[in-house]
């Protein structure tokens, strides 16, 4: 048996999809597994040790769409190359509903708002409702042919220790979001960092293109503060952040794909919710999570299920009236945890 899952959207989306791979090897140990990512997204999978190949669709070309739908194409073509038994896509666009629809397998299955969802062979309902998370929606796929058990996310980093993470005790802040009104606002952080104890190292986490704010946090934390912070955005890949952020006394996360990084190796994790809500079913799933967010009803939030670049009604109050202490009163408990367990 051979089995194509296909999550081509961002990173938080393709590790919350991990889950049905954890779930599919459960249930078929010796099926080949196949997951289609967007470009980018397959460093995740290095050296997975259940997972057959990863296939990639590049979304930006040069020759914009039509180099992206050219791609699509050649794509669909090797998809039909390889005779799946089951094609299973947790979009609801019609790229991938194309490529399931097309894609010569004997059962194709999807949710039924994908506008191909009519030619797949199982059409499952989309769940939004409160409570119900991500990872549950996904499993819903899957359930009338395996079980009603919903599996966590879960990557595999390497094992060899990182020399940063020798730097015992640490945190780790990945302090921005692809949406800014996702993201906890710089000058927050910075007076959060300068109210940390002094005996704690922090590490700066992002991509290459969070560089710039890290280090402005940085360079604004410091002072005359006797903290280490170090700015690791765009030193280490996804898997080398997972493995660092396993070993932290916390994670400070918005929620954004770091978030689901530390759902998928277990990490502590404090999430910052600002614009958008848990309940949208996007919340963490570590042991120790907690997630940090405004403590009154405020009439515009949330304003969209991924934010905006700015705040629509100019004030931003979801973000600015989270309290510093907030943040602070959950590294407490986390630490105080931790001397019960010692």
């Amino acid at each position: 048996m051979r089995i194509l899952l296909i999550q081509t959207a961002f990173i938080g989306d393709v590790i919350l999809a991990t889950a049905l791979l954890e779930k599919l090897h459960y249930h078929f140990p010796k099926a080949q597994l196949d997951l289609l990512v967007r470009k980018g997204n397959e460093t995740l999978f290095d050296g997975h040790p259940f997972l057959n190949e990863v296939l990639i669709w590049d979304k930006k070309t040069d020759g914009a769409a039509l180099g992206k739908y050219q791609n699509l194409w050649k794509l669909l073509k090797t998809i039909r190359r390889r005779c799946y038994s089951r094609v299973i896509n947790l979009q609801r666009f019609g790229s991938t509903g194309f490529l399931t629809a097309f894609s010569g397998a004997r059962a194709t299955i999807g949710f039924d708002k994908n506008p191909f969802s009519k030619l797949f062979t199982h059409r499952i309902p989309h769940r939004i409702q409160p409570g119900v998370h991500e990872v549950n929606r996904n499993a819903d796929l899957v359930q009338f042919f395996t079980d009603e058990t919903v599996f966590r996310p879960k990557l595999y980093p390497p094992n060899r220790t990182l020399d940063y993470s020798r730097a015992v005790p640490y945190l780790c802040i990945a302090p921005t979001s692809v949406w800014s009104t996702k993201q906890f606002p710089e000058s927050q952080w910075v007076a959060f960092v300068r109210a940390l104890p002094p005996n704690l190292t922090v590490y700066l986490l992002g991509g290459p293109g969070d560089a710039d704010a890290c280090e402005r946090i940085r360079q604004a934390s410091s002072g005359e503060l006797n903290l280490t912070i170090e700015n690791l955005a765009g030193k280490l890949g996804l898997l080398e952040s997972a493995a660092l952020m396993r070993g932290a006394v916390l994670n400070y996360v918005n929620d954004s794909g770091p978030l689901h990084l530390c759902s998928a190796v277990n990490a502590p994790t404090c999430a910052v919710f600002c614009s958008t809500v848990p309940r949208f079913g996007f919340g963490p799933l570590a042991d120790f999570s907690r997630i940090v967010e405004i403590g009154f009803l405020l009439y515009c939030r949330p304003c969209g299920l991924h934010g905006y670049k700015t705040c629509p009604e100019g004030h931003f109050r979801c973000a600015l009236d989270i309290r510093v202490k907030q943040l602070l009163e959950v590294l407490e408990e986390r630490e105080q945890r931790g001397e019960d367990r010692g």
